[in-house]
C-alpha cells in the first residue's frame, strides 16, 4: 500500500460533493439515516450523483435499514458501495452480498478483535463508541486497536479526524482508507469548504511521504540503493 484513500461522509449538496472530488477525495459518503443530521433523501442524492462523473465513488449509508430497501436505493442511484452503520448482523451482510458492502464497528473499551473476522464485508470501518449514536460524533478511539485490526481486514479509520491529526492517522496507523465527517464541518450537516481543502493538503503531504518510503523501500530490497 502506498496511498491511504479518503471517504468525504455526509454530502448533502452538488458543491460539497464537488469541491470534495476536486480536492483529491476517492469517495463521497450519502447518509440515508433520517435521524442524522447528515440525512438527504435518495432522491436528492440521486439528482447530485447523477451530475457527478461517472468515474465518481459513491458510497450510500444506512443504519438498520431493510435489507430490500438498501438494494433498492444502491440500484436505483448506481452506488458504488452501502456502509452499514447500525447494529447489522453477519447474516445481514451476507444478504447484501451483490454490491461491495462496509460494515461499521463501533470501538469501545472492551472491544473484541475477533468480531471484524464474523463479518464478510469488502471492508470494516471503525468508529468510536459513542452511547446513542452511529457515527459522526467527532471522538476519536484508540488507535492501537485499529493497528491490530488491520492483520484482520482491510480497514477504513473513523472517528474524529480532522486536519490536526489526521497526518498521524495516516503516516502511523497506515489504514486502507479513512473517513472523515465532522472534521470537515463548520456544523452539523454542512461541510466548510476551508477545512476540506486544508484537510485534504494534509492527506495529500502524508501520502507522498509514505509513497517514497515505500519506493525505497523497494529500491533497497532489489539492490538499487547502498
Amino acid at each position: 500500500m502506498t496511498r491511504v484513500k479518503v471517504k468525504i461522509c455526509g454530502i448533502r449538496s452538488l458543491e460539497e460533493a464537488e469541491a470534495a472530488l476536486d480536492e483529491g477525495a476517492d469517495a463521497l459518503g450519502f447518509n440515508f439515516w433520517p435521524k442524522s443530521p447528515r440525512y438527504i433523501t435518495p432522491r436528492a442524492a440521486r439528482g447530485i450523483i447523477a451530475t457527478l462523473s461517472p468515474m465518481a465513488s459513491t458510497v450510500g449509508v444506512f443504519v438498520n435499514e431493510d435489507a430490500g430497501r438498501i438494494l433498492e436505493i444502491a440500484s436505483d442511484l448506481h452506488l458504488s458501495a452501502v456502509q452499514l452503520h447500525g447494529d447489522e448482523s453477519p447474516d445481514f451482510c451476507t444478504r447484501l452480498s451483490s454490491i461491495k458492502t462496509i460494515k461499521a464497528i463501533r470501538v469501545g473499551q472492551d472491544f473484541d478483535l475477533s468480531m471484524i473476522e464474523r463479518y464478510s464485508a469488502a471492508m470494516v470501518l471503525l468508529d468510536s463508541d459513542i452511547r446513542g449514536s452511529y457515527g459522526g460524533t467527532g471522538q476519536r478511539f484508540d488507535w492501537r486497536i485499529a493497528l491490530e485490526a488491520k492483520r484482520l481486514a482491510p480497514i477504513i479509520l473513523a472517528g474524529g479526524l480532522n486536519t490536526e491529526n489526521v497526518w498521524d492517522a495516516i503516516t502511523h496507523v497506515r489504514p486502507a482508507a479513512i473517513d472523515v465527517c465532522s472534521g470537515v464541518e463548520s456544523e452539523p450537516g454542512r461541510k466548510d469548504l476551508i477545512k476540506l481543502r486544508s484537510f485534504m493538503a494534509v492527506v495529500a503531504r502524508a501520502n507522498v511521504l509514505i509513497a517514497g518510503e515505500a519506493d525505497e523501500a523497494a529500491q533497497i530490497s532489489t539492490g538499487f540503493l547502498p
